[in-house]
Protein backbone atom coordinates (compact mmCIF):
# COMPACT_ATOMS: atom_id res chain seq x y z
CA UNK A 1 0.00 0.00 0.00
CA UNK A 2 0.87 3.54 -1.07
CA UNK A 3 1.94 6.09 2.08
CA UNK A 4 -0.74 8.57 0.33
CA UNK A 5 -3.87 5.60 -0.26
CA UNK A 6 -2.53 4.62 3.45
CA UNK A 7 -2.62 8.30 4.76
CA UNK A 8 -6.30 8.32 3.01
CA UNK A 9 -7.40 5.86 4.87
CA UNK A 10 -6.17 7.32 8.26
CA UNK A 11 -7.61 10.19 7.65
CA UNK A 12 -11.08 8.28 6.57
CA UNK A 13 -10.77 6.94 10.01
CA UNK A 14 -10.34 9.79 12.37
CA UNK A 15 -13.64 11.43 10.61
CA UNK A 16 -15.44 8.57 12.03
CA UNK A 17 -14.58 10.24 15.51
CA UNK A 18 -15.91 13.11 14.57
CA UNK A 19 -19.91 12.93 15.98
CA UNK A 20 -21.29 16.03 14.01
CA UNK A 21 -19.63 14.08 10.79
CA UNK A 22 -21.25 12.02 8.01
CA UNK A 23 -18.32 10.87 7.11
CA UNK A 24 -19.34 8.80 4.30
CA UNK A 25 -20.24 12.14 2.33
CA UNK A 26 -16.77 13.41 2.30
CA UNK A 27 -14.44 12.53 0.08
CA UNK A 28 -10.88 12.54 0.17
CA UNK A 29 -7.88 12.92 -2.18
CA UNK A 30 -4.24 12.76 -1.05
CA UNK A 31 -1.15 13.54 -3.16
CA UNK A 32 2.38 13.56 -1.88
CA UNK A 33 1.02 14.60 2.08
CA UNK A 34 -1.36 16.75 0.61
CA UNK A 35 -5.17 15.99 1.52
CA UNK A 36 -7.82 17.62 0.18
CA UNK A 37 -11.63 17.01 1.35
CA UNK A 38 -14.28 17.02 -1.22
CA UNK A 39 -18.50 16.86 -1.00
CA UNK A 40 -20.81 18.71 1.08
CA UNK A 41 -21.80 18.49 4.96
CA UNK A 42 -24.64 20.00 6.89
CA UNK A 43 -23.29 22.93 8.94
CA UNK A 44 -19.85 25.21 9.08
CA UNK A 45 -19.10 23.44 12.42
CA UNK A 46 -19.04 20.33 10.55
CA UNK A 47 -16.81 22.10 8.45
CA UNK A 48 -14.20 23.18 10.68
CA UNK A 49 -14.75 19.33 12.43
CA UNK A 50 -13.71 17.36 9.07
CA UNK A 51 -10.60 20.12 8.62
CA UNK A 52 -9.24 19.47 12.37
CA UNK A 53 -9.86 15.92 12.00
CA UNK A 54 -7.70 15.91 8.64
CA UNK A 55 -5.11 18.09 9.81
CA UNK A 56 -4.14 15.81 12.98
CA UNK A 57 -3.24 13.24 11.50
CA UNK A 58 0.53 12.05 11.48
CA UNK A 59 1.75 12.07 8.10
CA UNK A 60 -0.39 15.13 6.75
CA UNK A 61 1.46 18.01 5.55
CA UNK A 62 -1.67 20.46 4.24
CA UNK A 63 -5.19 20.28 4.36
CA UNK A 64 -7.21 21.89 0.91
CA UNK A 65 -11.00 22.22 2.29
CA UNK A 66 -13.37 22.45 -0.78
CA UNK A 67 -16.46 21.16 1.43
CA UNK A 68 -19.43 23.36 0.80
CA UNK A 69 -22.27 23.56 3.41
CA UNK A 70 -25.85 22.31 2.59
CA UNK A 71 -28.31 25.36 2.08
CA UNK A 72 -31.71 23.65 2.71
CA UNK A 73 -34.99 25.18 1.32
CA UNK A 74 -36.13 28.06 3.04
CA UNK A 75 -33.03 28.90 4.27
CA UNK A 76 -32.37 31.81 6.58
CA UNK A 77 -31.55 35.45 4.51
CA UNK A 78 -28.87 36.94 4.99
CA UNK A 79 -30.70 39.62 7.32
CA UNK A 80 -31.80 37.06 9.50
CA UNK A 81 -28.24 35.47 9.95
CA UNK A 82 -27.15 39.24 10.40
CA UNK A 83 -29.18 39.94 13.45
CA UNK A 84 -28.90 36.68 15.04
CA UNK A 85 -25.40 36.80 14.68
CA UNK A 86 -25.65 40.73 16.05
CA UNK A 87 -27.55 39.39 18.84
CA UNK A 88 -25.31 36.25 19.81
CA UNK A 89 -22.21 39.08 20.12
CA UNK A 90 -24.13 41.33 22.51
CA UNK A 91 -24.78 38.18 24.78
CA UNK A 92 -21.56 37.06 25.21
CA UNK A 93 -20.37 38.17 28.32
CA UNK A 94 -16.38 37.21 27.10
CA UNK A 95 -17.03 39.94 24.35
CA UNK A 96 -16.10 43.91 24.07
CA UNK A 97 -20.15 45.87 23.80
CA UNK A 98 -20.27 47.58 20.59
CA UNK A 99 -16.44 46.88 18.84
CA UNK A 100 -17.52 43.77 16.60
CA UNK A 101 -19.60 44.51 13.39
CA UNK A 102 -21.11 41.80 10.93
CA UNK A 103 -21.91 41.43 7.73
CA UNK A 104 -23.56 38.86 5.81
CA UNK A 105 -23.28 37.97 2.40
CA UNK A 106 -24.88 34.65 0.54
CA UNK A 107 -24.61 33.27 4.45
CA UNK A 108 -21.24 33.96 4.62
CA UNK A 109 -20.60 36.10 7.53
CA UNK A 110 -17.61 38.87 7.68
CA UNK A 111 -16.14 40.21 11.47
CA UNK A 112 -15.01 43.38 11.55
CA UNK A 113 -13.61 45.59 14.56
CA UNK A 114 -10.74 44.89 17.37
CA UNK A 115 -10.88 43.08 20.78
CA UNK A 116 -8.04 42.92 23.16
CA UNK A 117 -7.16 39.35 23.13
CA UNK A 118 -7.20 36.48 20.69
CA UNK A 119 -9.38 34.46 22.65
CA UNK A 120 -11.98 37.19 22.11
CA UNK A 121 -11.31 36.92 18.68
CA UNK A 122 -11.80 33.44 18.78
CA UNK A 123 -14.68 33.47 21.00
CA UNK A 124 -16.64 35.85 18.33
CA UNK A 125 -16.13 33.25 15.40
CA UNK A 126 -17.43 30.52 17.71
CA UNK A 127 -20.54 32.26 18.48
CA UNK A 128 -21.39 32.81 14.88
CA UNK A 129 -20.22 29.60 13.36
CA UNK A 130 -23.43 27.53 14.98
CA UNK A 131 -26.03 29.56 13.60
CA UNK A 132 -28.16 28.37 11.16
CA UNK A 133 -28.05 29.37 7.50
CA UNK A 134 -23.99 30.28 7.94
CA UNK A 135 -22.03 28.62 5.42
CA UNK A 136 -18.88 30.47 6.02
CA UNK A 137 -16.96 32.87 7.96
CA UNK A 138 -14.10 35.37 7.35
CA UNK A 139 -12.96 36.70 10.80
CA UNK A 140 -11.51 40.62 10.01
CA UNK A 141 -11.14 41.26 13.87
CA UNK A 142 -7.69 42.62 14.30
CA UNK A 143 -6.03 42.82 17.45
CA UNK A 144 -4.96 45.91 20.05
CA UNK A 145 -1.46 45.73 20.65
CA UNK A 146 -0.18 45.66 24.46
CA UNK A 147 3.29 44.44 24.81
CA UNK A 148 6.86 45.19 23.11
CA UNK A 149 7.99 42.76 20.18
CA UNK A 150 11.20 41.75 22.60
CA UNK A 151 8.52 40.64 25.37
CA UNK A 152 6.30 38.98 22.92
CA UNK A 153 9.26 37.04 21.55
CA UNK A 154 10.09 36.07 25.10
CA UNK A 155 6.75 35.14 25.82
CA UNK A 156 5.70 32.55 22.81
CA UNK A 157 9.08 30.87 23.33
CA UNK A 158 8.91 30.21 26.86
CA UNK A 159 5.48 28.69 25.95
CA UNK A 160 6.61 26.68 23.29
CA UNK A 161 9.68 24.86 25.52
CA UNK A 162 6.74 24.34 27.82
CA UNK A 163 4.77 22.39 25.29
CA UNK A 164 5.40 18.57 25.32
CA UNK A 165 6.21 16.96 22.21
CA UNK A 166 7.52 20.35 20.49
CA UNK A 167 11.31 20.39 19.91
CA UNK A 168 11.34 24.33 20.47
CA UNK A 169 15.21 24.39 18.88
CA UNK A 170 13.94 24.01 15.79
CA UNK A 171 11.45 26.85 15.95
CA UNK A 172 12.41 30.50 15.14
CA UNK A 173 10.02 33.21 16.34
CA UNK A 174 10.71 36.86 14.58
CA UNK A 175 8.36 39.72 16.00
CA UNK A 176 8.07 42.43 14.42
CA UNK A 177 5.67 44.86 15.98
CA UNK A 178 2.48 43.28 16.34
CA UNK A 179 3.12 40.18 13.91
CA UNK A 180 4.88 36.91 14.36
CA UNK A 181 6.89 35.05 11.76
CA UNK A 182 7.16 31.40 12.24
CA UNK A 183 10.35 29.61 10.77
CA UNK A 184 11.67 25.74 11.28
CA UNK A 185 10.12 22.30 10.57
CA UNK A 186 7.75 19.94 13.04
CA UNK A 187 6.85 16.35 12.41
CA UNK A 188 3.16 16.91 11.64
CA UNK A 189 0.70 19.00 10.88
CA UNK A 190 -0.93 19.16 14.15
CA UNK A 191 2.25 20.23 15.80
CA UNK A 192 2.37 22.85 13.29
CA UNK A 193 -0.63 24.23 14.09
CA UNK A 194 -0.18 24.30 18.29
CA UNK A 195 3.13 26.12 17.32
CA UNK A 196 0.14 28.77 15.27
CA UNK A 197 -2.09 28.82 18.21
CA UNK A 198 0.70 29.15 20.78
CA UNK A 199 1.92 33.03 18.93
CA UNK A 200 -1.34 33.54 18.65
CA UNK A 201 -2.44 33.23 22.13
CA UNK A 202 0.40 35.82 23.18
CA UNK A 203 -1.30 39.44 24.14
CA UNK A 204 -0.50 42.01 21.03
CA UNK A 205 -0.40 39.54 18.32
CA UNK A 206 -2.53 41.08 15.32
CA UNK A 207 -1.11 38.69 12.63
CA UNK A 208 0.57 35.60 12.51
CA UNK A 209 2.89 34.32 9.07
CA UNK A 210 3.72 30.51 10.24
CA UNK A 211 6.06 29.09 7.36
CA UNK A 212 6.58 25.87 9.61
CA UNK A 213 7.35 22.80 7.02
CA UNK A 214 6.19 19.53 8.31
CA UNK A 215 9.21 17.20 8.03
CA UNK A 216 7.69 13.22 9.38
CA UNK A 217 11.86 13.12 10.39
CA UNK A 218 11.51 16.05 12.56
CA UNK A 219 11.48 15.03 16.73
CA UNK A 220 7.95 14.70 18.02
CA UNK A 221 6.22 13.29 20.51
CA UNK A 222 2.80 13.19 18.35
Amino acid sequence: MSQDLRLREDVQREMEWEPVLHSAEIGVCVKDGIVTLLGTVDSYPAKRAAERAASRVRGVKAVSSQLEVKTGPGGRSDADIAWAAANALSWNTLLPTDRIRVEVSGGWVTLEGSVDWRFQRTTAEQTVANLAGVRGITNLVALNPSIPASEMKEQIEAALRRKAGLDAARIVVEPDRDRVVLWGSVGSAAQREIVDEIAWATPGVSEVSNHITVESAAASGA
